[in-house]
Parts: structure tokens; sequence; C-alpha cells
């Protein structure tokens, strides 16, 4: 299975030897779809063209070899759109007020300046409101589990991170800024982070390793003031919780009765597992290369003795394949080929399958789909994809508008919640159980749920002030119900 790409490719032309029809047969027959052309230059027996053709990566040598066995063809240059959109990174910095003279000058920098400095010293919660603190994320990369190319390194990880703060930008009006660390060391990293902090209202840390990630984001929650979210962990979990939550409404099952196993026991599929568990899952059984995880093995790795302890009470053993006997729910956050057509036939009617992993997943959807009733991927030319962005924007919004503490497994449920509820209830079916990462409703459900989780939960500093009414009804209406009981 390969991902599409468009590159532009700039051939000259001698039109006295070769016609364009030429050109565009040949990149048809190759497996191009040819979606734009631009003449640069005309002479009378020379042209030359920038032809835009979208195709999969597998497929550009042979429709470049294509076009250069054309007698009369030459290719110039050939430019992949994808590193055109990379030139010179793709973020920047610009100041929200011009600086056009003296008086501007003295207001922004010194001496003006030292009257904030001074007031943030003495109030030190005043950043909040007189700098970027509140409305800044810190995206945290060692490089070490970068998509699916693992560890590359701090260098390589800098454009996905660049992408990260692009999607906080536009989605969510966060200002968010790549930090990527050369060390891989955990201690290091948690020194870093706490450094830096005072000028982040939040920690979003990014395509770090398992297990090195849960040590680093339990220290950083336990010793920082705001909030610290893993989304390679919880992103995918709430954004696949969401899923479930419509899946299980297409086949008419409920949470608490239906047995599901979780494939790929990292970051992701750990920070499942935990939400599944909280949100009541019936049966959970955690697969990893090893087999099931089982309260009866020994685990080197604290997590996985956590999650068996808690999960698999038959205490199945073996591979995927052993233990799909009448599961209803498969999730897969693994790789290609760990669920066969002879696993997912042995699942339950009306079976749910999550195959995750990107960019190719567990299983060939086209080869899943006739045996089950819902198929979920992680990419984005099936229905139903399962995206952390359709996450990790709205639970920032949220946390950084009430100034949270933390973000605890209420708020990760309560963003599941929203986000399933995006789509009406008679909307609901097979192929569409999950938003659209475009749906400009995402990102405000999810923040206003997560803000009132937060408050529930008492992890807050403040409560926004568009809330404000909302939440002062709801605790007038529940101490009206206790009134004259005794409470």
């Amino acid at each position: 299975m390969s991902t599409y790409t468009s590159v532009i490719i700039r051939i000259e032309m001698d039109s006295r030897r070769a016609a364009f029809a030429d050109v565009s047969a040949a990149i048809s027959r190759s497996g191009g779809d040819m979606i734009a052309i631009d003449l640069i230059r005309s002479h009378q027996t020379m042209t030359v063209r920038d032809v835009t053709v979208n195709m999969m990566d597998s497929k550009c040598d042979e429709v470049l070899d294509s076009i250069r066995s054309i007698e009369g063809i030459t290719i110039v240059n050939v430019s992949d759109c994808t590193f055109l959109a990379h030139l010179g990174g793709k973020i920047e910095i610009q100041a929200k007020r011009p600086i056009r003279n003296r008086e501007d000058l003295s207001r922004v920098y010194t001496p003006g300046v030292a009257k904030i400095s001074r007031t943030i010293h003495e109030q030190q919660h005043k950043a909040y409101s007189l700098t970027l603190k509140r409305n800044s994320v810190a995206v945290v990369s060692d490089g070490t589990a970068v998509l699916g190319l693992g560890d590359i390194g701090p260098w390589a990880a800098l454009p996905v991170m660049e992408g990260k703060a692009m999607l906080f930008k536009q989605l969510a009006n966060i200002d968010a800024y790549p930090l990527c660390l050369d060390t891989k060391d955990p201690d290091e990293i948690v020194r870093i982070v706490k450094a830096v902090s005072p000028g982040f209202g939040g920690i979003n840390l990014e395509d770090i390793s398992s297990p090195r990630c849960f040590e680093i984001e339990r220290r950083l929650t336990e010793e920082l003031d705001i909030p610290v979210f893993h989304d390679d962990q919880h992103g995918t979990a709430v954004v696949a919780i969401a899923g479930l939550i419509n899946a299980l409404k297409v086949v008419g099952k409920r949470m608490d009765d239906v047995r599901i196993v979780v494939a790929g026991i990292g970051a992701a599929g750990v920070s499942i597992c935990k939400m599944l568990i909280a949100a009541g899952a019936g049966e959970v059984i955690a697969v990893d290369r090893e087999g099931a995880l089982s309260s009866q093995h020994e685990y080197d790795n604290p997590m996985w003795s956590w999650l068996a302890s808690r999960t698999n009470p038959s205490q199945l053993q073996g591979s995927v394949s052993d233990v799909m006997n009448g599961v209803d729910v498969f999730i897969g956050v693994s790789g290609p080929g760990a669920l066969s057509v002879e696993d997912v036939r042995k699942m339950a009617d009306n079976a749910i399958v999550f195959a995750m992993a990107n960019p190719e997943p567990e299983i060939d959807p086209e080869v899943a789909e006739p045996y089950v009733k819902v198929l979920a991927t992680g990419r984005s030319d099936y229905p139903n994809q399962i995206n952390n962005v359709l996450c990790f924007p709205g639970m920032f919004r949220g946390a950084l508008d009430c100034r949270a503490k933390l973000i605890n497994e209420e708020m990760k449920l309560a963003a599941a919640s929203a986000i399933a509820g995006v789509i009406p209830e008679e909307e609901v079916n097979e192929h569409y159980i999950i938003p659209s990462i475009f749906n400009e409703v995402v990102v405000e459900r999810v923040r206003q749920a997560v803000v009132e989780a937060a408050i529930q939960t008492g992890v807050h500093n403040r409560i926004p002030r568009d809330l404000q009414d909302g939440m002062r009804t709801a605790e007038l209406a529940v101490s009206g119900a206790f009134e004259g009981k005794g409470v």
C-alpha cells in the first residue's frame, strides 16, 4: 500500500520531433494523473512546460522513465510539491503590532517594558495576562519515534513538529513552538522542559519512544503546574474512543458488554487500554509481540505490569490470532500484517475493526471490509479516519482557557464524547463514525467539554468568561436540587 504524491515535472519539448499528446499518453499509461499544465516559455521549435502529476509514490520512477523514453522530450527538473511546501520552514513569528516610532519602541521595549517585568516579578500569575504564556504551547520531541520512521533524531523530527504547530494555529489559534531536543536522556529532557516552562502555558510531548515517554510525562505532570499531554498516547486514544462510541451505536452493542483486543502496546496502545478501562469496557485484552499481557507473567516494563493486572480477566495466552474468538472489537496500533482475514472471521457478528497503523494498516481495508460491520483506519483515503488532529487543538484550547494544572482522564473522556457527539445520532452509520478534521465545530465542542471536566474535577485556575453564566446556572441547579434534603 503506497501513498500519493504530486510532482512538478519541467519538460523541454522539440516540437519537430514530439507532440505534447505523447507526454500526456505516457503519463497516463504509467499510472500518473496529469492535473495541471503551465507554459513557461515557447519558441518556434522548442517549448518548456511545467506538468503537475499526481501519482502513487511507487509509480514516480515509472512515470519519469516513460516521459524520458519519448524522442524529442527532455526532463529539465523534477520538483516534489511536498518538498516545495517545506522550503524555508512552514511557520514564522510575527509581531502583533508594528514599531513605527520612538514612543512605540519605549512602550514595547525599554524603558516601558520594565514596569511590566516588575509587575510580574511581584505577581507571577500576571504573566498569563501580560505575556504570550497564556496562549503558547511547546511541542517537544527527541525524535525517537517519528511517524512510522522510528528513531530518526531531532533534526529530522523538526518538519513534523512544524506541521503540528501549523495545526495548533489554524485550528485553535494557539501559538505553538517546536522544541526538538538533542538528547534521549529522560532526566535531561525533564530538566530542559522544566527550565523553559515559564514561557509556555502547556507542553505537548510528541514522538518520544515507549516506555521512556511514560516516565517523562509522569514526572513533568507531577513537577509542573501547567498541562502536559503526550499526543501519541492520549490524542490517539481520545479519537479512537470517540470512534468506538459511535461504532457501538451502529452495531447496537454496549461498551460494558463488548470484548476488545488492543494490538500494539506502545505509547498509544497503553493509553487506549487505560481509557477503555476508564470508560467501563467489558473486557480488554492487550496484545503485543510477546503475546497477550497476563498477570501470570512478569514484565520489565512497569506500564505493562500495570495493564496486565487490570486486563485479560480470562488469562488468555498467545498471539492476536490466539485470542480473536468471539471478539467484538479489534483496535490496532501496531503494524501491517498484524491481523489476518482468518482472525477477522473468528470475531463476533457485527465486528468492529480499527486498523490504525500508518501508513499501512494491520489488515488491508478492502480485504477486511466484507467480514466487518464498521472499519476505521488512520489513513485519509478511507472512510472513518482516526486522526489525532481531532483532539489536540481543542484539548489544549480548553486546558489553556481554564488554565488547567494538568490534563486528567475525565478531561480525555469528555473530549472523546464531544468528538463523537459532533455527528448527529441520525447521521451515524458504518461509514461515518468520526467527523472530518476540517469540521469547524470540533475544536469548540472539545474545548467546552474539556473546560467543564476540568472545573468539575477541580484542576482549573479560572472559568472562561463565555462559560461563566452556564457554569453558574449549573451550580444553582445542583444546589437547588439538594435544598431541604439535609445535605
